[in-house]
């Protein structure tokens, strides 16, 4: 796997401007649809290092932890995360996200045959 400047991180970015509105993929899913098994954190380190410019274009919002989960960490991101799905009009059941009415199903979602290198 690659750093920022190398080609994993533009990769999850280009698939997760792919999610639709309304919808969520975890990152373990982001991962596997990249073709990196067991890559959920790397997914997490590359949506955490997205520039500050580019978060606008990059729905980083829609991904989540394993169940639904908005993942912790400091400062107000859970919250604005939280805030932006609910506006897309993303269902919780309780602190989860409903999975089973916005969960990306992976075969309805198709890999395409090759993501960008930028």
């Amino acid at each position: 796997m690659n750093g920022p400047d190398g080609g994993f991180f533009p990769r999850v970015y280009a698939l997760v401007r792919r999610i639709p509105r309304g919808r969520v993929a975890t990152y373990g899913q982001v991962a596997v649809m990249l073709g990196v098994v067991r890559g959920a954190r790397a997914v997490g380190w590359a949506l955490r290092a997205l520039p500050e410019d580019a978060a606008a274009r990059v729905p980083w919002h829609r991904v989540v932890g394993a169940g639904g989960r908005i993942s912790p960490r400091g400062g107000p991101g859970p919250q604005i995360q939280r805030r932006r799905l609910q506006a897309e009009g993303v269902a919780f059941r309780g602190a989860r996200v409903d999975m089973g009415r916005h969960g990306l199903m992976l075969g309805s979602f198709t890999r395409p045959r090759k993501l960008p290198r930028e």
